[in-house]
């Protein structure tokens, strides 16, 4: 029955059709399948084979990729209200678009894949200010500081992540809190990560999902 229930929903979120995808999310629950069964045995496997498609094809259809990243957290939110005991969250993130940016895409796919991965996230937005980042990251608590820039004077700004790499760094923490980058300047020059103090970057929404969880990983075991 699982494998049935794992291709249903995988063609849901392949076709992008929500209220499939919520249609086999919601039979397999009547079938006796756990909420916790529905979220690490079909969504987050989902979300990892979505990882590794656009890893092999960079040119893999994006809208595509966003919707099932939405789709993803959606279903996951809910089912988590249904979990016998809470679920082990990995990490916390803070993700905003740098001052300056009210591009907003990207970050929402990155929200959507960290979701369903068991990360919480806390979306600050677009055009937020460097000391904004830091603060909010000491107040959630959070293992990565997140940064979306579009355009090549909000990533290379000095209110961008070149500030927030500066604060972290007055206030001793660039040892607890990592920088991640992405958006269009950094597919340009895959380098400019280093020069503006990130940590990473990724190239898509997608593979910054992966690498935000890679990051937090290692430093829980570090």
């Amino acid at each position: 029955m699982l494998d049935r229930i794992i291709k249903d929903y995988n063609d849901a979120v392949f076709e992008t059709d929500k209220d499939a995808a919520f249609e086999v999310v919601n039979n397999a629950l009547a079938n006796g399948l756990t909420a916790e069964d529905v979220v690490f045995k079909v969504v987050i496997p989902a979300v990892e084979e979505m990882m590794s498609d656009i890893t092999r094809d960079p040119d893999a259809n994006l809208a595509q990729h966003f919707m099932t990243a939405q789709i993803a957290a959606e279903v996951t939110e809910k089912m988590l209200l249904k979990f016998a005991h809470p679920p082990e969250i990995i990490g916390r993130v803070v993700i905003g678009t740098a001052a300056g940016d009210l591009h907003s895409l990207g970050k929402r796919i990155v929200m959507g894949c960290l979701k369903a991965l068991m990360v919480e996230v806390l979306d600050l937005g677009v055009n937020v200010p460097a000391e904004k980042f830091v603060a909010e990251a000491l107040n959630y608590g959070a293992d990565v500081i997140a940064i979306s820039a579009m355009m090549v004077h909000t990533a290379t700004g000095e209110n961008g992540a070149r500030k927030v790499r500066a604060l972290l760094k007055e206030q001793g923490l660039e040892d607890k809190i990592k920088i991640v980058v992405g958006g269009a300047p950094y597919r340009f020059d895959n380098e400019l990560y280093k020069t503006v103090g990130a940590d990473g970057w990724a190239a898509d929404g997608i593979a910054a999902g992966k690498m935000i969880v890679d990051l937090i990983r290692a430093g829980k075991a570090s």
